[in-house]
């Protein structure tokens, strides 16, 4: 078996171990009628969780009786020529032995609309073929992605989403909750306001601010 191969097998197996138990947090899928968007992040795998977290967005329409959780999974690149993974999965199971944490959640009238934008958001994230762990793209770009194309959903990703603030070639955008107005030179450098995040400076990829949810540093 080639070492790609044992490698997928490796990473397919520990997806479907109890690392990634349910966590019991989400709204039961099949006793929830209504719409529901909830998004979610958990602290990196090893070393990169004293910095960094993963993210991803989970979506169930009316009346459907399961999740489905859109995210990027870098790791993919190496059999895939696309990171972007959209597939039915519990949306609260931790991440490689990481507890989620929920960062926004939408139910209810309108929600189905919202769904729809995400999913074309997604299908559209024009960095799917590649992956940077730091400054981006990666899974927080992602998301950052979905928020900016779906403001209403008022995501206010941590400090610790190191990725959100990449922009590829543009420097000029609205912040990553998609409100408000971000310079950013390559994810690396720059500042974003908004009434959501509030104020924030970035320096190397990592966020400093003071918003609505309070002070932001990075580690925390």
């Amino acid at each position: 078996m080639s070492a790609r191969r044992t490698l997928r097998t490796l990473i397919l197996a520990a997806i479907a171990s109890p690392w990634l138990a349910d966590a019991g947090a989400a709204p039961d899928a099949r006793g929830t009628a209504e719409a529901v968007v909830r998004v979610y992040g958990a602290r990196a795998m090893g070393v990169k969780g004293w910095f960094a977290v993963h993210t991803w967005v989970a979506v169930k329409p009316s009346g459907a009786t399961a999740y489905t959780v859109y995210e990027v999974i870098g790791w993919r690149l190496r059999w895939s020529d696309s990171a972007l993974v959209v597939r039915n999965r519990q949306p609260d199971a931790p991440w490689f032995g990481s507890a989620p944490e929920l960062y926004a959640e939408k139910r209810g009238r309108g929600v189905d609309e919202l769904i729809k934008r995400i999913d074309k958001a997604a299908r559209d994230y024009p960095y799917a073929g590649e992956y940077t762990l730091w400054p981006g793209p990666n899974s927080n770009t992602f998301t950052a992605w979905i928020a900016r194309h779906v403001p209403e959903l008022e995501l206010d990703l941590p400090a610790t989403a190191i990725g959100k603030d990449y922009l590829g070639s543009t420097v000029l955008s609205t912040a990553p909750s998609g409100s408000g107005f971000q310079f950013s030179l390559g994810g690396l450098l720059g500042i974003a306001v908004s009434g959501v995040e509030g104020l924030e400076v970035n320096l190397l990829g990592l966020s400093f601010g003071v918003g609505p949810s309070g002070v932001k540093l990075p580690l925390l």
